[in-house]
């Protein structure tokens, strides 16, 4: 068993308290986990500006490149663990274990973090618009168009309280090193794997230790990141979204209510898109924001709600290490059986209709976990309340809504990928605030590009523009620089 201590700036901190990492299945105890206070917390970030005055002296580019040996460490190395050691296979089976996502899915997603470390100079280039990336750390410079502009960092590290259910999200706080500023994480109770591989990959690589914090802990551990970091991450549900709404300093992931429009003038070849939704329904066992989790026609919506039971409806439950396991595990007992509890209540309602209750229970109960199979409901009306709900797992709604109300009725989505040709439509679509990433044309929500930015820029996040006016002699010099 692993002993996982905390790390303070770099240095392994063993605590008197320490929380187990078990199995969800077997109950075996994977690794002790040290767990840090809030109080231990706070005395530390007194040293926070330290992390980005040493990454300030390491040239971006060289970042740049030395992350690229990290992301190859992550995905292929054995890498350091607490007091022991852990391959890329260690890494797949205790994340498996311990998060209830089937192994090859975790297998996966060590790829699209190792992706984006790879491509980070061509990300950040995007995400930046093609500025100069010395720029950041001076805090101001010149444009190509022989502009002055300043850029001026929000913060000297960001924090972020980290989820347990989806390993895919740590991809937004991949770019905060090259960034220049360090990393204030506090890991899932489940989940710490992913945090702790990487920045012992990190490290291998090259980057100073004394930039990277991790605390495992309970919510007083959280709630000393946020309120101590100057700009933080925090992932969770709806009433978490809210109690950080219009926070500039926390930027809070929630549900992603992601969905896809069929337009008036496509919709009658609803047929030529079932690959397409059923791909967005359950990929990564629909554990992700970008999953949809409504389906939204004028027309035809019961049958493809009937399409969508039968291509999905019959996929069972198995083992996580079976390559052909399709569903995650609820590890926390109860859960499963909590969340099917509510959706048989919204079942009852009129005009709602369980289009997967022909293919079989969707509760499946074992002894120490359970899972939900995949759930297709139609609904008759937008104001179904099943129609705005979203949960962890391949569920989807099918919403008969006219076109011209669609926008008005849809409510925040953070994927739309609407499928029409309707120019009308499509700028309507562009013009609508409550919209994040959008798709014109079948592209499913979970389909990610990385050289876009994902809810929200970081770089606005962590850095501000700036009026910055310097002389005509100042300027030559700069030019010259």
């Amino acid at each position: 068993m692993l002993n996982i201590p905390v790390l303070r700036w770099g240095k392994e901190y063993t605590s008197l308290e320490v929380e187990p990492v078990v199995h969800f299945a077997t109950g075996e105890e994977i690794a002790s986990v040290s767990q840090a206070n809030g109080g231990i917390i706070q005395r530390d970030m007194r040293q926070l500006k330290k992390a980005r005055n040493i990454l300030r002296e390491i040239p971006i580019s060289q970042l740049i490149e030395t992350i690229k040996k990290a992301g190859d460490l992550y995905e292929s190395g054995t890498l350091p663990l607490g007091d022991g050691s852990q391959t890329p296979d260690d890494f797949v089976h205790q994340q498996s274990a311990s998060t209830g996502l089937p192994e090859h899915m975790c297998r996966s997603n060590m790829g699209k973090n190792s992706f984006v470390l790879n491509n980070m100079e061509q990300i950040l280039s995007c995400l930046t618009r093609g500025l100069d990336l010395d720029i950041l750390t001076r805090g101001y410079g010149i444009e190509e168009r022989g502009v002055v502009v300043s850029y001026q960092a929000q913060c000297s590290a960001l924090g972020a309280v980290l989820p347990s259910n989806s390993p895919g999200v740590h991809t937004l706080w991949l770019p905060v090193i090259p960034l220049q500023m360090g990393l204030v994480l506090k890991p899932g109770p489940q989940e710490p794997w992913t945090p702790y591989r990487m920045i012992a990959a990190f490290i291998e690589a090259g980057i100073p230790r004394e930039v990277f914090a991790l605390y495992p802990g309970g919510p007083d551990a959280g709630a000393a990141v946020l309120g101590a970091c100057e700009r933080a991450m925090i992932f969770g549900g709806t009433a978490t979204v809210e109690q950080y709404k219009g926070n500039p300093r926390v930027q809070a992931h929630g549900p992603g209510f992601s969905k896809i429009l069929l337009g008036d003038d496509v919709v009658d070849q609803w047929e030529d898109y079932i690959d397409m939704m059923a791909e967005s329904i359950y990929c990564n066992s629909g554990r992700g924001c970008i999953n949809c989790s409504g389906v939204w026609a004028s027309r035809h919506t019961k049958e493809i709600a009937e399409a969508l039971a039968e291509r999905l409806g019959p996929i069972e439950a198995k083992p996580p290490e079976d390559p052909e396991a399709g569903l995650a595990a609820f590890t926390v007992p109860g859960m499963a059986r909590a969340i099917w509890n509510m959706i048989e209540q919204d079942l009852k309602e009129n005009g709602v209709t369980h289009a997967t209750g022909k293919h079989g229970d969707r509760l499946v109960e074992q002894e120490r976990c359970g899972y939900l199979r995949p759930t297709i409901v139609h609904c008759e009306s937008p104001e179904n309340a099943i129609a705005k709900k979203e949960y962890m797992y391949p569920f989807s709604t099918v919403v008969q809504c006219p076109e011209s109300e669609m926008l008005a009725k849809i409510g925040p989505t953070l994927v739309c990928s609407a499928i029409t040709n309707n120019e009308q439509l499509i700028q309507g679509l562009s013009d609508a605030t409550h919209i994040d990433r959008l798709n014109i044309g079948p592209i499913p929500t979970s389909r990610l590009n990385w050289l876009q930015p994902h809810e929200g820029n970081i770089i606005d996040f962590l850095y501000r523009s700036r009026a910055y006016q310097v002389t005509e002699e100042r300027l030559a010099a700069l030019r010259q620089s």
